[in-house]
């Protein structure tokens, strides 16, 4: 499960400060990867943020970052080139190994697979690379301005549209791309490699990925992705990516630590048992021990906390929330219902209590909390009413509604 995500900048090649985002584990990282995003996209494009989240969920912390001129990274864009990339790429690496988690898996989408392909071996760390869609040569990229090419080379530069943006390219970043010999550092490159790439791919052919991966030594795996698009926009594509992905690093970087059960007399471990405490890790993060199981809470910003799990009132609704769904089936169940699917959505807020027209109480403010249920399956009328009346049924809801008395003494 991911922990939490942490934005900030650090130092780029010419001194800009690039905006970047670490996605972290819930728990200590396993390993740390570097993802490079595709030409003139940003860190937060949906493939990117998918594979990032379903990395953390394995243990795996993802930084991902906007190169500069792009995204909310400064620096104008039209002073960049690849070269500037790969140098971007090697100061996240080195802003990483001063957190003590230097990236052994470097991960690169289109113009991005190019870019870790060539920083890879200038970090030292890289167990392993991964490409989505990436390019056997740079200078691939140049047929999204081909109509311009010759007002670059005659003027030095020029405005583009790409994506529905206007950038401006000038004539560095041809030349620079052109010099680039990236077979060559393919065939360098030393690690476990693997490419994904759709055969049906019309921004990038299948072709480039054929060319690196003949270009590349073992061990080096290829995965189609079928009727897949450049961008992977569909999120089954994404995900699909993000899984193979995950289940591929796997091999080659450290293994989880092995969790020692604990012992039968250890008081935070018995059933019916929570235990929670302060974690260190932020101002009011907590740990939850519920049993055998670990959870988290905090605060958001607004409030002075660290927004990095769930606030003590979003676990009393999931808590409702887990034993309304859950008596719903059990219910369901025995009558033999067709219920295929619950879900409950609840809300929390306080109001005053001269606002509640059904209220007992007539002072001050009381907790309100708006339950909607949604139901699929071929139910009839009287059918789901009745579901609709099970639901104030529920355990934790007659404990919410009953009296409750609370002991409190110190250990």
């Amino acid at each position: 499960m991911a922990g939490r995500s942490e934005k900030f900048t650090f130092e780029g090649e010419d001194g800009q400060r690039l905006a970047a985002r670490l996605d972290l584990p819930d728990g200590p990282p396993r390993a740390t990867a570097l993802f490079a995003h595709c030409f003139t996209c940003t860190k937060d494009i949906f493939a990117a943020a998918r594979i990032a989240e379903r990395l953390a969920e394995r243990g795996i912390a993802v930084l991902r970052f906007d190169f500069t001129g792009l995204g909310h990274s400064q620096g104008e864009f039209a002073n960049t080139n690849f070269s500037s990339n790969v140098a971007d790429l090697i100061h996240a690496a080195d802003h990483l190994r001063e957190r003590g988690l230097a990236p052994s898996l470097l991960v690169g989408h289109s113009l991005g697979g190019a870019a870790v392909l060539a920083a890879a071996g200038e970090i030292a760390e890289t167990a392993a690379v991964a490409t989505i869609g990436a390019p056997a040569d740079p200078s691939h990229v140049a047929h999204h301005f081909a109509g311009a090419r010759e007002e670059i080379e005659r003027r030095g530069e020029a405005e583009v549209v790409l994506a529905g943006r206007t950038f401006r390219i000038r004539r560095q970043f041809l030349e620079d791309i052109e010099a680039q010999r990236l077979a060559e550092r393919v065939g360098a490159l030393k690690r476990p490699l693997l490419i994904f790439h759709a055969p049906r791919d019309e921004t990038v052919g299948i072709d480039n990925a054929s060319r690196i991966f003949l270009a590349a030594r073992h061990p080096k795996s290829f995965v189609s992705l079928d009727d897949a698009d450049h961008l992977l926009t569909r999120r089954r594509d994404a995900e699909y990516v993000a899984e193979v992905l995950a289940a591929w690093a796997g091999r080659y970087l450290p293994q989880p630590p092995a969790v020692e059960a604990p012992a039968a007399t250890d008081r935070t471990v018995e059933e019916g048992t929570v235990v929670v405490s302060e974690d260190g890790k932020g101002r009011l993060s907590q740990a939850i021990r519920a049993g055998r199981h670990r959870l988290s809470a905090d605060e958001p910003a607004s409030v002075g906390g660290d927004d990095s799990g769930p606030t003590p009132y979003d676990l009393l609704l999931a808590a409702l929330g887990a034993c309304t769904s859950m008596t719903l089936r059990l219910y369901a169940e025995r009558k033999g219902w067709p219920l295929e699917h619950s879900s409950v959505a609840l809300t929390h807020r306080k109001i005053h209590a001269e606002d509640c027209a059904d209220c007992e109480t007539k002072g001050g403010k009381l907790d309100h909390i708006r339950r909607r249920l949604t139901l699929s399956g071929p139910l009839d009328e009287a059918q789901r009413a009745r579901l609709l009346e099970i639901a104030d049924k529920c355990p934790v809801h007659r404990s919410l509604h009953g009296e409750v008395k609370i002991d409190s003494a110190l250990e």
